[in-house]
């Protein structure tokens, strides 16, 4: 039984139309996502499709965790030391309860795009797809690089702290126009943020250090961080992300932030938390407007909230859920207005884990559109939202608040080598989208003008956007833009 066919979540002819003949071979950037540069570099093959898919022994897929947890399954076989094919046994028992969830649909691609394997993976065939999958990871058409090529990806942003050398992108800089695409740093300053965890005042050390600064005051931060946005960007980064779990609006003085750094560097309990959160979002975005990079906000997330488990086996490892902060947009406007008081207001895609913020964020970035096309964007839904009937909720509410042929489109937003059908998720879902409003009389029946939108939303939004190609398009770049699946 063939569970993917090629018209998955095509419902009429105007949606395949526009899949088949403009969306699928289109390139994709790839522009935030959690991929390691050091795996990307080094290009070793994984050892099992357990190494890959669920944990490589760093990393791995919060996304299955979750899921394995609720059927339960140890944690030994999850996050643990357990036996590499028993986790897959124990993954295979798990997705063929998911049906309805993303994550089975996810997974079904990834198994027919890369390895061919069409019929839904059970606890019965585990054997048989394990010993498959893994013959064929010994190849070298499954090296991450050829992962990346095989995906038709064109640029790849990584996530990076801004102490971070960057050693691996200079490395990987050289191997550019040889790998057939830019794997480009994006700044994500998380350890500046979340001031009142431990390690503050050694993470100021570090940055202080790679800077040659030292840091003993507010405004020594922003020098730093001046110093490291100069050195992204030269390294070719044009984007920043910002995770605020919870946002309040409230300034304070020089003063003030000196004395709030110094209780946070003595490890000191706070109080001041919004004051100094305030303050650095500001200076930060007067950055971003400065080199002319899009900000990020990933907003309304509430993170690691099972605290033995945090203390168990660390962040990032399922134990986040939807935060409902009732107020943040109000506290949102009140940023947005006093940054572009100050001509400070820079490029911005704004996600939240909550649906509920969806049609207020974009009527609020709706104020504040001028001085580009589409600077302000609701960003792809996000996460728990990253469903197909996520993803047309945000469509639609973009296109009935802004103009949706001015989106930048998907992301993988993943740690895995095999997460790029999430970008032919999406097309089917936007051609489905844009097929049903034809059907309903609601889009003219215009091929080529609906074509073309369907092509900017998929890739050439991203392209011109985000400027990762300044230099030269890549199809100068790069020999070969030939890796595509079959459909």
């Amino acid at each position: 039984m063939v569970l993917i066919d090629k018209n998955f979540l095509l419902t009429n002819d105007w949606a395949k139309k526009l899949f088949f003949d403009y969306a699928k071979d289109m390139p994709i950037i790839d522009f935030h996502c959690h991929l390691v540069p050091q795996e990307i570099y080094e290009n070793k093959n994984y050892k099992n499709i357990t190494r890959l898919w669920l944990n490589d022994g760093t990393y791995g897929d919060h996304y299955k965790w979750r899921l394995e947890r609720a059927n339960g399954v140890p944690e030994e076989l999850i996050t643990g030391d357990g036996d590499d094919y028993d986790k897959f046994l124990a993954w295979a028992g798990t997705i063929e309860k998911a049906v309805g969830n993303p994550v089975y649909e996810w997974t079904h691609l990834e198994l027919h795009r890369f390895f061919g394997i069409d019929e839904p993976l059970t606890r019965k065939n585990a054997p048989e797809v394990w010993k498959k999958a893994n013959a064929m990871l010994q190849t070298a058409d499954f090296k991450p690089r050829n992962l990346i090529k095989k995906s038709h990806v064109v640029a790849v942003c990584t996530t990076d702290d801004p102490a971070s050398d960057l050693h691996f992108h200079k490395l990987l800089k050289k191997d550019e126009k040889e790998n057939g695409f830019r794997t480009l740093p994006a700044m994500r300053p998380d350890n500046l943020i979340y001031i009142d965890k431990a390690g503050y005042g050694e993470y100021l050390e570090k940055l202080g250090e790679i800077t040659g600064i030292k840091i003993t005051s507010f405004s020594d931060i922003l020098t730093a961080m001046d110093k490291r946005f100069q050195y992204f960007n030269e390294m070719g980064a044009r984007l920043s992300d910002h995770s605020l779990s919870t946002y309040h609006f409230i300034e304070a003085s020089d003063q003030e932030l000196d004395r709030i750094v110094d209780k946070a560097v003595r490890n000191e309990q706070l109080q001041e938390r919004d004051q100094y959160l305030t303050m650095l979002i500001e200076g930060l975005m007067k950055l971003n407007k400065k080199y002319n990079w899009t900000m990020q906000f990933h907003n309304n997330v509430l993170r690691s909230i099972n605290h033995p488990m945090l203390d168990q086996i660390g962040p990032d490892t399922g134990f986040d859920s939807m935060g409902t902060q009732p107020d943040m947009i109000a506290q949102i406007q009140k940023l947005f207005t006093k940054m572009k008081d100050e001509d400070a207001l820079p490029k911005i895609i704004f996600y939240s884990l909550n649906p509920n913020d969806w049609l207020q964020l974009i009527t609020l970035m709706g104020c504040f559109q001028e001085g580009g096309k589409q600077r302000m964007q609701l960003g792809a839904a996000w996460w728990f939202n990253d469903t197909a009937e996520g993803m047309t909720t945000q469509l639609r509410d973009f296109a009935q608040q802004s103009l949706l042929p001015n989106f930048v489109g998907m992301l993988t937003d993943s740690r895995s080598f095999l997460s790029y059908p999430r970008h032919e998720y999406f097309r089917r879902v936007l051609c489905n989208f844009f097929g049903e409003l034809i059907a309903a009389g609601r889009a003219p029946e215009d091929e080529e003008y609906i074509g073309k939108i369907i092509q900017d939303i998929s890739y050439n939004n991203a392209l011109n956007y985000f400027d990762f190609f300044a230099d030269a398009k890549p199809e100068e770049l790069f020999d070969k833009l030939d890796y595509r699946f079959q459909f």
